[in-house]
């Protein structure tokens, strides 16, 4: 984990091995500087979810999947991100 805390939190989370909720994490940079992480869910049936976990940040990192690679959902996810206005976003 980036962060080094589990943010799925759920046993269904855990056995499926996806984000159904949304879940919370500090990242410290430093003494002075830390970010908060939020992972949202990048399921389709869970689109509610991310949403509300996208409506305040002012960056995203959307991953994808290598063994996926971009998938519907995807695209939704990112014009969710246009709607909204957040242009600093970084895909990896």
């Amino acid at each position: 984990a980036l962060t080094g805390v589990e943010t799925d939190r759920l046993k269904e989370e855990q056995e499926r091995k996806i984000s159904i909720e949304l879940g919370y994490a500090p990242l410290y940079v430093d003494q002075e500087y830390s970010l908060s992480i939020i992972d949202v869910p990048g399921h389709e049936k869970f689109i509610r979810q991310m949403i509300a976990g996208v409506s305040s940040v002012d960056h995203t990192l959307l991953i994808i999947a290598a063994d996926e690679g971009v998938m519907p959902q995807t695209v939704e996810h990112i014009e969710i991100l246009n709607y909204l206005e957040i242009n600093h976003a970084y895909i990896v």
